[in-house]
């Protein structure tokens, strides 16, 4: 990279810096927590809204995975969300009412979190639908995935978004709060995934899956972008710049060697499409308040008043982790 582009990617740093510094403002304390963080705890990142039902088996999910802390933004839930979270021992609790989309997608509540809180620490930065797997996690916590990745100098560790689905509607079945989504949505795409190579920012870009084939038939480079790198040894000077997608520096972005290479990588189950998505693909696209006009969300109304089936004849159910590497969608690399 030239010195002009350097320069350049400095500049956006800062700019995305300053963003975050700006709109900490925007967020009120609900309960603070964080003088109960130990050094070597791992941290969850979230910002949500309306995840009540959701909220019991995210934290139970991460705690047995060994989660240290959760720092959480509220973004106007009135389904009890806040007072549950506010109860939580280990939940550092903010609030705001303030425009999701004009803090670029609440990125900006994050990145400051992260630079407040995160540094020092490896984070995990997730959606409350999305669980991370990464290898041997049936009998490794995720602190020790950090710790085989302290020793390899690693940095950074990405994961694929896979979207889990079930086999009928998706309606068909009532979801329970505490519930074991993938009970429910135990079915993926193991293939019809598009990957290219992001010149500027290094990273992958990944899409397919069900939502491109079901949601973007006619228009699948539209379909939304599956590459995540949720969790990375934060530093005060980085920032995430396009959801979890990629990061600056853009070194953090270089999670497989070359064209999903063999580097140790993991995956995130995407839960995603259970019965209260019908409903909340409706909120959102009356909100307006995600990536390019809701585009995505008008995709999702359009197609879910007819019920769709996102099962098919290629779809394959779930078993464990290990699957997921023989399929090509993670790897162990060489951590043994």
């Amino acid at each position: 990279m030239g010195a002009l582009s350097s320069y350049r990617m400095r500049m956006e740093r800062k700019l995305w810096k300053f963003r975050a510094r700006r709109k900490r403002w925007q967020l009120s304390r609900v309960a603070d927590r964080t003088s109960d963080i130990a050094p070597t705890d791992v941290l969850a990142f979230v910002v949500l809204r309306n995840e009540a039902v959701r909220l019991p088996y995210f934290l139970d999910y991460y705690r047995r995975h060994g989660i240290g802390h959760f720092l959480v933004v509220d973004n106007g839930s009135d389904d009890g969300s806040r007072e549950f979270l506010a109860d939580q021992p280990d939940v550092s609790l903010w609030s705001t009412d303030a425009s999701y989309r004009k803090a670029h997608f609440g990125l900006d509540w994050v990145n400051w979190l992260l630079m407040r809180y995160g540094h020092g620490h490896w984070t995990l930065t997730v959606d409350v639908d999305e669980f991370f797997v990464y290898p041997f996690c049936d009998t490794r916590s995720i602190p020790a995935l950090c710790d085989w990745l302290d020793t390899s100098a690693i940095r950074s560790f990405g994961a694929m978004l896979v979207d889990m689905y079930p086999k009928g509607p998706i309606d068909a079945l009532p979801y329970r709060a505490g519930q074991d989504p993938f009970e429910i949505a135990s079915w993926f795409d193991s293939g019809n995934y598009t990957i290219r190579k992001n010149g500027k920012y290094r990273n992958l870009w990944i899409q397919g899956g069900p939502r491109a084939r079901a949601f973007f038939p006619d228009r699948p480079e539209r379909a939304p972008a599956l590459n995540k790198i949720p969790l990375v040894r934060w530093e005060r000077g980085f920032v995430y710049i396009s959801s979890t997608h990629m990061l600056l520096p853009r070194g953090l972005n270089l999670v497989y060697d070359e064209w999903g290479g063999e580097k140790a990588s993991g995956a995130l189950l995407h839960a995603k499409f259970l019965d209260g998505f019908v409903d909340k693909a409706a909120e959102e696209l009356t909100r307006r308040q995600h990536y390019a006009n809701s585009h995505e969300y008008r995709a999702y109304h359009a197609k879910l008043k007819d019920h769709p089936d996102l099962w098919c004849k290629w779809s394959e159910k779930y078993i464990n982790w290990r699957q997921l590497e023989i399929l090509g969608l993670m790897s162990k690399g060489n951590w043994a």
